[in-house]
């Protein structure tokens, strides 16, 4: 299991100068070896390979160009690109839209990565040491635990850099589930919970919107490439930073509460890509970042040896938790009322109910499977 550890660096002017440099050289290969691809497919009709680009930088390096970075850093630009390749291979036989990978703009590109430990990093106590960049003072907040991996250093729009340590740890066993609790997600609450909670969402986008709208239009007025614009680029940034921290820190809370709530949690395995084609509701689904959640709490989840389960979304809403019949409503409809049983109850907690028993069949119908061989 792999598990990553982000922490704040403090570089001085000179490490900050040569942190720049690695950054644009990394970017300058990535583009060019972008070009090589691009040219060697269309002229010579070849397809280059990760191979030929490391050894065509090996003859480059020994040429003496690229010798100002660590040379694992520049092989791993060229893997990221050879990613991006088969990524879009992948798609275009899939029949998805492909999406050629495009050339890195300045501010496109904004990290690297040093893949080994051995001679390219290596942290003590509050300081990280990086190849051909020498000893950073970090703000080490917590303890790593486990075998280091690799170590990105990134930069973002306010112009911090970050140290991103990935660790391998061992695999938590899986508990037995004993509590489940189904989750629905929405946008009148955040998440309507099984067991009667809902817990709602503070909006922090929809609340700094004309704020940073504001900050855009100042933005745009200013000339490009003059002083003002940059320091009007970095107010926007920072606002939209702020916006982000506030709610990562939100979610991450939310995620931690479901996780130390029961042993198995269940949430609809929703189609987010497609329901933002819906442009009424698109900021707003955006700014409540469903699929984040997600992801931190199985990051939680898989941890503790908890399970974290997605089931199929359709009907959740319409289907009575108590007798199962289907009572169709609209979105304005917020009380599900069926005309069967009886049962009245917020239509999120229904189908918080609906989400929760789907979780528990899937298991049990796996668990019989299992045992029948």
């Amino acid at each position: 299991m792999n598990t990553a550890y982000k922490f704040r660096m403090y570089p001085t002017k000179q490490q900050e100068a040569q942190l720049d440099l690695t950054l644009e050289t990394c970017r300058y290969l990535y583009n060019l070896a972008l070009a090589d691809r691009k040219s060697a497919y269309e002229v010579e009709g070849i397809s280059r390979s990760y191979e030929d680009q490391a050894a065509m930088l090996t003859v480059e390096r020994k040429n003496g160009n690229f010798n100002g970075v660590y040379a694992h850093c520049l092989q791993d630009v060229l893997r990221r690109l050879d990613k991006s390749f088969k990524a879009f291979f992948r798609r275009v036989k899939a029949g998805e839209k492909p999406g050629y990978p495009r050339f890195k703009g300045q501010g496109w590109y904004k990290s690297f990565t040093y893949p080994d430990s051995e001679t390219g990093y290596k942290i003590e106590g509050s300081k990280l040491t990086l190849s051909k960049i020498g000893s950073i003072r970090i703000f080490k907040h917590r303890e790593v635990e486990g075998k280091i991996k690799t170590c990105s250093v990134k930069k973002d729009k306010l112009g911090h850099w970050y140290a991103i340590l990935v660790t391998e740890i061992g695999d938590v066993p899986q508990i037995e589930p004993k509590t489940v609790v189904g989750v629905d997600v929405g946008l009148k609450n955040l998440v309507a919970l099984s067991t009667g909670e809902t817990i709602q969402y503070p909006r922090y986008y929809i609340k700094t919107e004309k704020q940073l709208a504001a900050a855009q239009r100042s933005k745009d007025r200013k000339k490009k490439g003059s002083k003002n614009r940059a320091k009007a680029k970095i107010k926007e940034a920072k606002i939209s930073q702020r916006v982000t921290n506030l709610r990562d820190e939100f979610l991450h809370q939310v995620s931690r509460k479901l996780v130390d709530s029961a042993d198995l949690i269940v949430f609809e395995d929703l189609n987010i890509q497609g329901m933002l084609k819906n442009h009424h509701l698109a900021k707003h689904i955006q700014d409540h970042a469903w699929g984040k959640l997600i992801q931190f709490t199985q990051s939680k989840a898989e941890k503790a040896g908890k399970i974290v389960e997605l089931v199929d979304a359709r009907y959740t809403s319409q289907k009575c938790s108590q007798c199962g019949t289907i009572v169709p409503k609209t979105l304005a409809i917020r009380v599900h009322r069926c005309p069967n049983c009886g049962l009245e109850m917020d239509r999120d907690i229904n189908a918080s109910v609906n989400i929760s028993t789907l979780g528990l069949r899937g298991r049990a119908y796996r668990d019989t499977v299992i045992a029948d061989r």
